[in-house]
């Protein structure tokens, strides 16, 4: 019997491998057919020596400027969203969590439609029937703060009860709620122009990457907090052993959850205020990455994070591609496809736990 353990681990960990080199040569193929589809057809030489500064220029503008920080943009917040889902979940001990968790998105949302509707930030501006939001960066800055200043406010009042996990949720759920309410109340007094403006930064559309500048923040914020989560991916295993093994371990549950909880609001933060909502990326994700590789976090963070890349993808294409010329907000595909995926997990997904 003692012979046939190392077997068993062996295989496992090759189960692990393979998973985490299919998807990431499924998605260095989505990153590749990205590119190269878009409403403009331009042949794959043509787009390729576009790539490399060479042919059309407005081929080269189309490819560089356009194509290729959309496709860096979209895999960086398919990876922000879907980690930030795998550390809620384990700081929290609850799989229902998302990076919505701690009302993130809905402060975003409220510090959005304060800068369109009452600082006047946001009035749309109408070219052939598009609607879209004159100043984006001032509204995009305006969400961000909100979001990061009520993910603070949440982890301050549940440090009151020593970050028990049921109640930080609790929190958050209860301050998502208020501001919700709080932006019906903006949006009710506003007029039609400044709603409709306000309803069109909500979506969740990665058509607002337009330039290298959003790539690069996305890129500093998903490098620096999957570092930290990767390189304390067994105090996270830990945790998962319950409160009073990881005290034993020498970590600091307190600062601890502080810290992974903050980095995983500031990824959400930073992708709401750029992009609008997506949602069920953060939740299905680790839940589906969890099934197929165990809860061991130094292969969980980077399936997860490779998944939640091919899944966004795979939903922009949908969205670019469906309507001919026109593209559709890519967090109501997201939300279509995760919805009857999570119900599956939901029904058939009670089987035993990987380790």
């Amino acid at each position: 019997m003692e012979a046939s353990l190392p077997k068993k681990k062996l295989s496992l960990r090759s189960k692990r491998i393979i998973v985490l080199t299919s998807f990431l040569v499924a998605l260095i193929i989505l990153m590749i057919a990205s590119t190269f589809i878009g409403p403009a057809k331009i042949g794959f030489v043509d787009g390729l020596k576009a790539l490399f500064g060479n042919g059309s220029k407005s081929y080269i503008n189309i490819m560089q400027k356009v194509r290729l920080p959309h496709v860096l943009g979209a895999v960086l917040i398919g990876i922000a969203l879907s980690i930030s889902g795998v550390i809620m979940q384990t700081v929290s001990n609850n799989v229902m969590a998302s990076p919505t968790t701690l009302g993130v998105s809905n402060s975003a949302v409220l510090g959005a439609n304060i800068a369109i509707i009452i600082l006047g930030g946001g009035v749309i501006a109408a070219n052939g029937g598009n609607v879209f939001v004159s100043n984006p960066y001032f509204v995009s800055a305006m969400a961000f703060v909100f979001a990061l200043a009520s993910t603070l406010l949440v982890l301050g009042l549940a440090r009151i009860n020593k970050f028990n996990a049921a109640t930080t949720v609790l929190i958050g759920v209860i301050f998502g709620m208020f501001a919700t309410g709080v932006t019906t109340l903006i949006q009710y007094f506003a007029s039609d122009t400044q709603l409709a403006s306000a309803v069109y930064w909500s979506f969740g559309s990665l058509e607002r990457i337009s330039n290298y500048k959003e790539v690069l923040i996305l890129f500093v914020v998903v490098a620096v907090a999957l570092t930290f989560f990767m390189v304390f991916s067994y105090r996270y295993n830990a945790l998962l052993l319950g409160e009073d093994t990881a005290a034993t371990l020498g970590i600091n549950l307190n600062i601890f959850r502080f810290i992974s909880l903050l980095l995983a609001s500031l990824l959400t933060a930073v992708v709401v205020s750029l992009v609008g909502i997506i949602g069920f990326i953060g939740l299905v994700i680790p839940q589906v990455c969890r099934k197929l590789v165990g809860n061991d976090h130094k292969f969980l963070l980077p399936t997860s994070a490779l998944l939640g890349a091919i899944m966004l993808l795979i939903c922009d294409l949908l969205a670019r591609t469906v309507l001919d010329g026109f593209a559709l907000p890519v967090g109501a595909i997201t939300a279509i496809i995760g919805a009857p995926i999570f119900i599956v997990i939901l029904l058939f997904g009670r089987g035993k736990k990987n380790g």
